[in-house]
């Protein structure tokens, strides 16, 4: 099918998604170093370069895939998990600034609710994002211990193939949610299977228990 090889088609994140998904990595790995990554993507054309900031869609999944897997090329697969993990990190700070009046998770009448129903509440404003202003296809499954995210188009392994599961900078992505959401507590953030991995989807499951 076409979905499955990655190679057919084209999708995208608006512009205003690559533009965060450009700084978070600059934010972490600095410029001299974010510049050495699209290089080794075969991405030269984005250094020096940020997407425009609006919901055009003009930023590749094939470009997003291409500068995870440069990430771990250049620093190897440990450091460049470690690396995706913390540009996920800044990722939702920057999306929580551009994008707060549309998630709603920055008003008093949620700040105010119990911790379960801000973090289903929180969830299902990313879902809803996600589905509407990307290419992205996501579900959001609630579990006993939890919620299940599944990714069924993912922009962060496009084009991507790995034994273990490697969208590491979605991880990040919720982790700091999950931080955020709940005023400073850890949550148990994994991603169990991988359409890197020749899985149907990207999976990340995100306990609803702080780390005690």
């Amino acid at each position: 099918m076409e979905e499955e090889t990655q190679e057919t088609r084209e999708f995208y994140l608006p512009n205003k998604m690559g533009r965060i998904f450009i700084l978070s990595h600059e934010e972490i790995l600095g410029k001299t170093g974010m510049n050495a990554v699209l290089k080794i993507a075969d991405l030269p054309g984005w250094i020096g370069q940020l997407p425009a900031n609006n919901f055009e869609p003009g930023f590749s999944f094939t470009t997003c895939g291409k500068i995870e897997a440069a990430l771990e090329k250049m620093y190897g697969p440990a450091a460049g998990r470690g690396l995706a993990l913390r540009t996920g990190h800044a990722a939702f700070k920057y999306g929580l600034r551009e994008f707060s009046s549309l998630l709603g998770i920055t008003e008093l009448s949620f700040r105010l609710l119990p911790l379960s129903m801000k973090i289903q509440n929180g969830l299902k404003a990313l879902n809803t994002l996600y589905n509407q202003y990307s290419d992205q296809i996501v579900r959001l499954e609630k579990e006993n211990d939890g919620f299940l995210w599944h990714i069924d188009r993912c922009p962060y392994c496009w084009g991507r193939d790995s034994d273990s599961p490697c969208c590491h900078h979605a991880v990040g992505i919720f982790q700091e949610a999950m931080h955020w959401i709940s005023g400073g507590k850890y949550f148990h953030v994994e991603e169990s299977s991988c359409k890197a991995a020749g899985e149907p989807s990207c999976t990340i499951h995100i306990s609803s228990k702080p780390v005690e």
